[in-house]
């Protein structure tokens, strides 16, 4: 597993209700238990340690935060991307 993986799986681990020490990249968010409000802390945890802005609607980008791996993609998308990219929309 890659560093931006283990950072994510680490900050998962740090907002869930319950641990888990068998997370993996197939591992579905759904799985982890995780609630709505615990879901913006990750997502705001996610943003402060990667230096990116992550544009969520709910209604189209759902597909993306399925799993782990699916968190893990988006997030190197949009390092790779830059910062002036990561807040734009395609």
């Amino acid at each position: 597993m890659d560093e931006v993986a283990t950072k994510i799986i680490e900050i998962l681990k740090k907002h869930m209700k319950e641990s888990r020490d068998d997370i993996a990249l197939s591992t579905a968010l759904t799985d982890l238990k995780i609630e709505s409000l615990d879901l913006a802390m990750i997502v705001f945890d996610i943003e402060d340690t990667f230096g990116i802005e992550i544009p969520y609607n709910a209604n189209e980008e759902v597909e993306d935060f399925k799993s782990v791996g699916s968190v893990v993609d988006r997030v190197k998308a949009l390092i790779a991307a830059g910062p002036a990219a990561a807040g734009a929309k395609a």
